[in-house]
């Protein structure tokens, strides 16, 4: 079951969150059929997705995490609440790339470097808050890590890591973010700057059975970390027939005519989990009549 934590230091000096979300992009591969480039970069930018997702207030906020290096993957986007829902897609699937020296997947070229981390936060006051930072690497972290720098004064460490197995499913997935607290010391950074140099691949320690908990208090094992709490998450596409229709009536009547003339009938389909939507007959007039 994949799961995320919130925790903290016992000297109260930065914050941890830690998911596991093996299952969550799994679903994501299998919705969307995606090559192990794609499923890397969806992978991630979920499991970044669902921990800043959790780090806001409200039941109703909704955060959106844009990513658009302007390279063959096109966006990556997903969106998340503060309960451990989230959806997401790559616009481009089946982009693939021969893997880089190390034998790793080439997930920066994929994203590509000439575009923005655009972030979306929804809280349901006036118009939602939009921050938008350049892309420094396109392996996702860095530049998520960049973005709470330059966007939100927010000092950041950001691993993320997707292992994709030999038949194409997800093996393991999962992350953590670690913010500083105010006040911290200069000798208390320096000790966390260590302890996080030291770390070996991400995805390898979710390739196991361990609980996050045991995996964060592996990492931080000098810090005393205090386990504040714990929710389950999971890929939840919220779509459905009346979200659809909202979308067709924006179109407008004279577009709407125009299609059922020529087809009479639509077929819609969810960008977050390819179900598809057919509108004809009675149903479709109906909707034309309540323009």
């Amino acid at each position: 079951m994949d799961y995320m934590i919130r925790a903290i230091d016992k000297k109260k000096t930065f914050r941890i969150f830690m998911v596991k979300s093996t299952e969550t992009a799994e679903t994501a591969r299998r919705f969307h059929n995606t090559t192990p480039t794609a499923s890397a970069a969806l992978g991630r930018v979920l499991t970044a997705g669902l921990m800043m997702g959790y780090m806001m207030k409200g039941d109703k906020d909704r955060i959106t995490v844009n990513i658009n290096g302007k390279g063959p993957l096109g966006t990556v986007l997903a969106v998340a609440d503060n309960k451990g829902n989230i959806k997401g897609y790559v616009e481009n699937p089946n982009v693939d790339l021969d893997l880089k020296e190390n034998g790793k997947l080439d997930v920066g070229a994929a994203v590509g470097l000439d575009g923005k981390v655009t972030v979306i936060m929804d809280t349901g006051m006036n118009e939602p808050y939009v921050g938008s930072t350049d892309i420094v690497t396109g392996e996702i972290a860095e530049d998520i890590a960049m973005y709470y720098w330059l966007s939100e004064q927010q000092n950041s460490a950001v691993a993320l890591g997707v292992l994709v197995d030999r038949d194409l499913s997800i093996k393991s997935a999962g992350g953590f973010i670690v913010q500083t607290l105010p006040f911290i010391e200069e000798e208390d950074i320096a000790s966390l700057e260590n302890c996080l140099k030291d770390i070996k691949s991400v995805s390898e320690y979710f390739d196991n059975d361990k609980d996050v908990e045991e995996i964060a208090h592996e990492i931080f094992k000098d810090f005393g970390i205090e386990i504040l709490d714990k929710i389950p998450v999971g890929f939840n596409c919220d779509c459905s027939y009346d979200r659809m229709e909202k979308a067709l009536v924006s179109l407008g009547r004279d577009e709407l005519k125009k299609i059922i003339e020529e087809d009479e009938k639509i077929e819609t389909v969810c960008h977050f989990c390819n179900k598809k939507y057919s509108f004809e007959g009675e149903r479709l007039e109906d909707l034309i009549k309540n323009i």
